[in-house]
């Protein structure tokens, strides 16, 4: 195979959307595979929308995810910026217009929209009817869109390595804009003037530019680049089996990350929407970027399965090891529990609490939320109090607090006879000891197990709670 060079295009004009996500990891993982080039290339013509921020959330969200990307080396920034190249632009205008296979156009666009709706009235298509084509004597002092001069009487055939061979007459085509009568280039010529420069092999992007395609290969061919190889990627659907969108809940990358979602639980889970090999999955980098090829991409559409990432990013919390995640986790704790980070990261107990924790914590927001009772008193939650922290309870929990004053060492093995002697006493059953105890130590009914609260709380401070429970409940019986 060729030398691959492949690039990830997007507009800055937002947060950088799931979808857009999924194609920049095809486009990563196709290059790695065959040990090409990866690109990153910012659309960012439309200057009334594109911002400053929205390509810093760009270039983090895939640094986040470990998609990084290769420098040009005939460009001299760390990524390319299309508003830098406007200048490549107009010289490949003009020697288009020089060579007669570009023309000014003078139709204002108020002209334009009006022939529209007539046509689409009269049932026809509504493309540009030619008339500045061969225009002999242009207006004098008025403003001109470039226009390309497209082939009617041929096809453009793709072989797409996704959709197969697609079809295109020339004849349903435009004589598309080059440059707008404001003097900006259009995405069309701006997009085949830069893959030609950066010698792009395979344009790997989203379905919606398919139509797209035929008006580009015949610019590629005018300007004398090679024509690269397409593949169009479906589109990802919500639950509801239409587009994802915002009505689905959060479609950033931006947003799953401060949820607490794992980069490689997001990437796992991107790369099955449409890909697949064999019935594996759950991967690592290293095997994507071995089995990943087109043979196995599909052409129908993939549905976005929010439980199914969910189940993904869990998986990834439980396996994962806990000094990594304990690097990711400090910032969700800080933020959730209002702990200083240098507390967190300075506690010797860090590591234990994430151990503890990874069993049951879907995401990291939820770890940390479930972290704050191993470094603050807890916030009881009102049912759970209601439910445990009762009179029937308070003289178990008297019974603990003074056993537990006076163990030593304060450790599992010396807890468990504890345990067994005021079971035997009040002729209870471990769970109706150990639930008001957790309410007590946690605040929650959910918690790691029993032993493991006791000894990452500690006893002194195990003794504290067990006292202020005692008070919840007297004051209760009190009113």
């Amino acid at each position: 195979m060729e030398a691959v060079r492949v690039r990830f295009a997007p507009s800055p004009t937002g947060f950088l959307h799931i979808g857009g996500v999924r194609t920049a990891l095809f486009n990563w993982l196709f290059a790695k595979h065959h040990g090409g080039k990866f690109f990153l290339r910012i659309e960012d013509t439309d200057r009334s929308r594109s911002t400053p921020e929205a390509i810093e959330a760009i270039t983090q969200g895939l640094l986040w995810l470990g998609l990084n990307w290769d420098p040009w080396a005939e460009w001299p920034s760390e990524h390319v910026l299309q508003t830098d190249r406007l200048s490549v632009y107009r010289s490949k205008v003009e020697e288009l217009l020089s060579k007669g296979l570009a023309y000014r156009c003078y139709c204002l666009p108020e002209e334009l929209e009006q022939r529209r709706k007539e046509a689409i009235s009269k049932g026809k298509p509504p493309r540009y009817d030619g008339r500045c084509r061969n225009l002999q004597s242009p207006p004098s002092q008025q403003t001109s869109a470039i226009r390309f001069k497209n082939n009617p009487d041929e096809q453009t055939v793709i072989h797409d390595l996704v959709k197969g061979k697609v079809i295109f007459e020339n004849s349903t085509l435009d004589d598309l804009i080059l440059f707008r009568s404001d003097g900006t280039p259009t995405y069309n010529l701006s997009v085949v003037v830069d893959d030609g420069d950066m010698k792009i092999s395979h344009v790997i992007r989203g379905d919606d530019h398919l139509n797209n395609t035929p008006k580009q290969i015949q610019l590629f061919r005018t300007f004398g680049y090679p024509v690269p190889k397409f593949a169009h990627l479906s589109m990802i659907l919500g639950p509801d089996r239409n587009r994802l969108s915002k009505r689905h809940g959060a479609t950033s990358v931006q947003w799953y990350r401060d949820q607490g979602f794992l980069p490689e639980a997001l990437i796992n889970y991107l790369v099955r929407l449409g890909w697949s090999h064999k019935d594996q999955e759950i991967f690592s980098i290293r095997e994507l970027i071995e089995k990943f090829s087109f043979e196995q991409v599909g052409s129908s559409a993939a549905v976005f399965n929010p439980e199914k990432l969910i189940w993904l990013n869990a998986h990834y919390i439980k396996t994962g090891e806990p000094k990594r995640l304990k690097e990711l986790f400090i910032s969700f704790l800080a933020k959730e529990g209002d702990i200083s980070q240098n507390e967190i990261e300075q506690d010797p107990r860090t590591e234990q609490i994430i151990k503890a924790l990874q069993e049951r914590s879907r995401t990291l927001t939820e770890m940390a939320n479930s972290a704050i009772c191993f470094f603050k008193k807890p916030v009881m939650e009102e049912k759970a109090k209601g439910q445990f922290l009762t009179r029937e309870n308070l003289s178990l929990i008297q019974a603990l607090k003074e056993r537990f004053e006076t163990v030593t060492p304060f450790s599992h093995e010396t807890l468990e006879p504890v345990f067994k002697e005021i079971m035997a006493q009040f002729g209870v059953k471990m769970a109706k000891l150990a639930q008001p105890l957790r309410v007590a130590l946690t605040g929650k009914t959910v918690s790691p197990g029993i032993y493991d609260v006791l000894c990452l709380i500690g006893q002194k401070e195990t003794v504290n709670r067990l006292e202020m429970a005692t008070n919840i409940i007297q004051q209760n019986k009190a009113m």
